[in-house]
C-alpha cells in the first residue's frame, strides 16, 4: 500500500496561539498567481469532478459536514455529476459499493473523522469484495497541520491522522491532499491506482483547498488513461501448456467460476473456454451472476451440501476441476466441509494459475490465459453426461390453502416468476443468500451482474444502501431486493434516498422477527428483535412525497395482488412489500449451513 502525503511548508503557521488564526492563514490563496485565479473552472474541486466524470461515474453519495461542504458545491457544479444525499455515511458507503458493482467503479464524499470513521464498515466490504470505491473526505485547514491545536470532530488530540490510519488497512492508497503543487498527482494517483487494483481508496481533500484555482486544473485536463496490463508471454505459455496436459489426461473434468471473474473481467473468456471444453460448468454462491445460466453446460451454484442438486456430486467426484476466481473462506467451503483435493486442482487467479501441487505460473492474466487454453483443450462432455443422467427436477412447493399463511419458498417461487433481462436481484445476508442462489436467472441477467450480495464481508445491513446505488447506476433495470427484518433495522433510513431519488425497486421485507441466519448458527435472546410496523415506517418516511407504496403480505392470495401492484399499477413507484412468515420458516439450505459453520466456529483449541 501506498500513502501520499502533501507538504505543508508553503502555509506553516508562525505562531502556537490557542483559539488564534495563524498570521499567514491566507497564504494559500496569496501565493497564487494571479492568472490561474482567472479560470473559475480550474480548480481542485472541479479537476476531482471531471476525474469521477472521465471514469464513469455520474452520481456520488454524500453527507454533509463542515469540511466537506465547499468541496461539495463543486462537485455538484460539475454538468455530469449529481449529488445523491444520504442518510447517515454507512448507506453512502454501501451505496457506492452498489453503485461500483454496477458500473465498475462508485464514490462517496464524507466529512472529517466523524464520517470517515462512519464509512469505514463499508469501504472494509468494497475492500473485501474488490470494488473499487474512491471515498473522499473533507479534512481539516491546511493551517491546521502541525499546530498543535485540537480540532472538533476529532478524539479530542492535536494528531489528526487516525482516520488515515485506520483506511490504510482497507483501501490500496491514501492521499492527504493539503498543498496545491501535488493535488493533481495525487488525485490521479489514489483514482488510477483503485481502477487497476479494483480496491477502495481514501482521498482526504483539506477544506480550504477546493475552490482555488491553479495551473494543473485546467478545464481541460490531459486525459485520463491507464497502462494496460500484459501477461509474461513465455509464463502464459508455458502455463497453458500444462495445463493442457493436466487436462487433456483427465476422465470427468469440469470448471466452476468464482467471484474474481469480475475483477479480472474475463466473463467472456470463461464462456469461451467453457464451449470449448465442453466441461460441465458451475459457479461458486459469490459468482452467481457472473456467468450465463442459460449455457447449455451450466449445472448450478457448487456450495458442497447446499448447492444446487446434483451440482456438488459431479464437482466433487470429478478427477480435475479448474476454478476461475475462487474465494475460498469459512462461509463458501460450508465450514471447511468442501470434498476438494488440491492435486486435482487448477487455479487461476487475475494474474496467477496454480497447478495442483506443482508448479505456479505469474504475470498470467486470467483473460489471456483462458482464451488461449481454449485453443489448446481437447473437448470433453463426460461430467456434463454424468450430470445429465442423475439429474432430478426440482419439485414444486406445495400450494398454499386458502388463507394459509404464507411460507418462504412459496415466496420466492413467485418472486422466480417477475425475473427478466429488465430486473436486477439484491440479496441480503441472511436466508435470501440460500433463497436467492436459487433463483434461476433468465438471459439477459447474465455476466453483467444483475445478481448482487456481499458473501465475503457478509455486514448485514448492506442491502439497503446496496440497493439504493445499484438502482442509480442502472435507472433502466428493476431492482428486486430480499432484505431480512434484522438487517432492515441496521440501515432502514436510506429508503428516503430512495423515494427523493424516484427510484423504482420492489423491496420484498421478509419479517420472522429476528436474526434468523444467526439463529441457526447459534440460538439466543439476542437473536430475536423489536417488531417494528414496517410499512407504517415507510408510509412515514414517504410523508407524501414522491412516488411509494407499502402493503403487507400474510397469504399467497396477498402475495399475488401485491406483485401484480407492483408490477402493474404501480410500475414506476418504490414498492415496498413486507413479508409475513413464521419465525421458524427458513430454507433447508441455512439449516444445513447452519450447523455446519456453528461446527467450524465451536472447534476447541489445538492442544499447545
Amino acid at each position: 500500500m501506498a500513502t501520499g502525503l502533501g507538504s505543508l511548508e508553503c502555509v506553516k503557521p508562525t505562531n502556537n496561539n490557542v483559539g488564534c488564526l495563524p498570521q499567514n492563514g491566507a497564504s494559500a490563496l496569496q501565493d497564487q498567481p494571479l492568472s490561474t485565479i482567472s479560470c473559475p473552472d480550474s480548480t481542485l474541486g472541479r479537476h476531482l469532478a471531471r476525474r469521477l466524470v472521465e471514469i464513469g461515474i455520474s452520481d456520488v453519495f454524500s453527507v454533509p459536514g463542515d469540511f466537506n461542504l465547499t468541496l461539495l458545491d463543486h462537485l455538484i457544479a460539475e454538468p455530469g455529476l449529481t449529488n445523491v444525499g444520504c442518510c447517515n455515511e454507512l448507506n453512502a458507503g454501501y451505496a457506492a459499493d452498489g453503485y461500483a458493482r454496477s458500473r465498475g467503479v462508485g464514490a462517496c464524499v464524507v466529512t472529517f473523522t466523524v464520517g470517515g470513521l462512519s464509512v469505514l464498515n463499508a469501504i472494509a466490504g468494497a475492500y473485501s469484495e474488490n470494488l473499487p470505491v474512491i471515498c473522499v473526505v473533507g479534512g481539516p485547514n491546511t493551517n491546521d497541520f502541525g499546530t498543535n491545536r485540537i480540532l472538533h470532530h476529532t478524539i479530542g488530540l492535536p494528531d489528526f491522522s487516525q482516520e488515515l490510519r485506520c483506511f490504510q488497512t482497507v483501501t490500496c492508497y491514501q492521499a492527504v491532499v493539503n498543498n496545491l503543487g501535488d493535488a493533481h498527482e495525487q488525485i490521479d494517483t489514489a483514482i488510477s491506482t483503485a481502477l487497476k487494483e479494483s480496491k477502495p481508496v481514501y482521498i482526504s481533500i483539506s477544506c480550504n483547498l477546493p475552490g482555488i484555482p491553479h495551473p494543473t486544473f485546467g478545464k481541460d485536463p490531459i486525459p485520463f488513461s491507464l497502462s494496460p496490463r500484459m501477461s509474461n508471454k513465455r509464463g502464459l505459455e508455458a502455463a497453458v501448456e500444462a495445463v493442457a496436459a493436466f487436462l487433456n489426461k483427465a476422465v470427468k473434468p469440469v470448471m466452476v467460476g468464482g467471484p474474481k471473474l469480475r475483477v479480472a473481467k474475463a466473463h467472456e473468456a470463461f464462456i469461451e473456454l467453457a464451449d470449448a471444453s465442453g466441461y460441465a460448468l458451475a459457479v461458486m454462491p459469490s459468482a452467481k451472476g457472473h456467468v450465463v445460466e442459460t449455457h447449455p453446460h451450466f449445472i448450478g451454484t457448487y456450495w458442497g451440501a447446499v448447492g444446487t442438486a446434483y451440482c456438488g456430486e459431479i464437482v466433487e467426484s470429478a478427477d480435475a476441476y479448474v476454478f476461475v476466481g475462487p474465494i475460498f473462506n469459512d462461509y463458501s467451503s460450508v465450514g471447511y466441509s468442501l470434498l476438494l483435493k488440491k492435486e486435482k486442482a487448477i487455479v487461476v487467479q487475475p494474474d496467477r494459475v496454480v497447478i495442483a501441487n506443482g508448479p505456479s505460473f505469474g504475470c498470467v492474466l486470467m483473460k489471456d490465459f483462458l482464451q488461449a487454453l481454449a485453443k489448446k483443450i481437447t473437448r470433453n462432455t463426460t461430467a456434463y453426461e454424468n450430470y445429465h443422467r442423475i439429474f432430478v427436477p426440482d419439485g414444486q412447493p406445495i400450494k398454499c390453502e386458502p388463507d394459509e399463511p404464507l411460507r418462504v419458498n412459496v415466496l420466492f417461487q413467485h418472486i422466480q416468476k417477475m425475473l427478466s433481462a429488465d430486473t436486477a436481484v439484491i440479496a441480503e445476508t441472511g436466508d435470501s443468500w440460500f433463497n436467492c442462489q436459487k433463483l434461476k436467472l433468465p438471459e439477459g441477467c447474465g455476466w453483467c451482474c444483475r445478481y448482487e450480495f456481499q458473501m465475503q464481508y457478509g455486514s448485514i445491513g448492506w442491502s439497503v444502501g446496496g440497493t439504493l446505488g445499484y438502482a442509480q447506476a442502472v435507472p433502466n433495470k428493476r431492482v428486486i431486493a430480499c432484505i431480512g427484518d434484522g438487517s432492515f433495522q441496521v440501515t432502514a433510513q436510506d429508503v428516503s434516498t430512495m423515494i427523493r431519488c424516484n427510484q423504482k425497486s420492489i423491496i420484498f421485507l421478509i419479517n420472522n422477527g429476528g436474526y434468523t441466519i444467526e439463529v441457526e448458527i447459534h440460538d439466543g435472546p439476542y437473536n430475536v428483535i423489536k417488531n417494528w410496523n414496517y410499512t407504517g415506517l415507510v408510509d412515514a418516511i414517504h410523508n407524501g412525497e414522491g412516488n411509494c407504496w407499502t402493503t403487507k403480505v400474510r397469504t399467497e392470495e396477498d402475495l399475488i395482488k401485491a406483485i401484480e401492484t407492483a408490477t402493474g399499477e404501480k410500475k414506476d413507484c418504490l414498492c415496498f412489500i413486507e413479508i409475513i412468515v413464521h419465525k421458524d420458516d427458513t430454507s433447508k439450505e441455512l439449516l444445513e449451513w447452519g450447523s455446519r459453520v456453528s461446527s467450524a466456529n465451536s472447534r476447541p483449541p489445538n492442544p499447545q
